[in-house]
């Protein structure tokens, strides 16, 4: 069935939660996982109106968010390896989550991304957006969501 798994995280309780099902599962299939992060692009708002931050901040960002994003996968890492799973970690910096996801899973060679979905309805996806509204609707891999 499925041989490799893509996990993306944010670091959220509700990710990790999503993150040892898929470990859960990736060991019931014999499967390896592939913890995923992306790094946030830096927001509009820090550099609109013809303000612009300097490299150094700018490098600084991306650094900080790059470590976060090792911390978090470490998380992943240690999990599965004491589930006795193969576990793989990559990050990137998409123009948007969903697009680093579904992206990831592509050049991963993942056969299905296991992803967690915060639960906000209504509103809260109409003015915020779903990551996993548009993975499910971007994605050619199958997308299993962990609530």
């Amino acid at each position: 069935m499925f041989k490799h798994v893509l996990l993306p995280t944010d670091g959220s309780k509700v990710s990790r939660k999503a993150i040892r099902a898929g470990i859960r599962l990736a060991k019931g299939l014999g499967a390896k996982v592939t913890a995923y992060y992306a790094i946030d692009a830096m927001p509009a708002y820090s550099y609109a109106d013809g303000y612009l931050l300097n490299a150094t901040l700018m490098k600084e960002f991306d650094q900080r968010a790059r470590e976060r994003g090792e911390k978090v996968l470490a998380e992943v890492v240690k999990a599965a390896k004491a589930a006795g799973v193969r576990c793989g970690t990559y990050i990137s910096k998409p123009a948007t989550a969903y697009q680093g996801i579904v992206a990831a899973a592509k050049s991963q060679r993942c056969d299905v991304i296991l992803m967690a979905s915060h639960g906000r309805g209504g509103l809260g996806t109409l003015l915020l957006g779903s990551v996993t509204q548009k993975v499910l609707a971007h994605s050619r891999k199958p997308v299993l969501v962990y609530r």
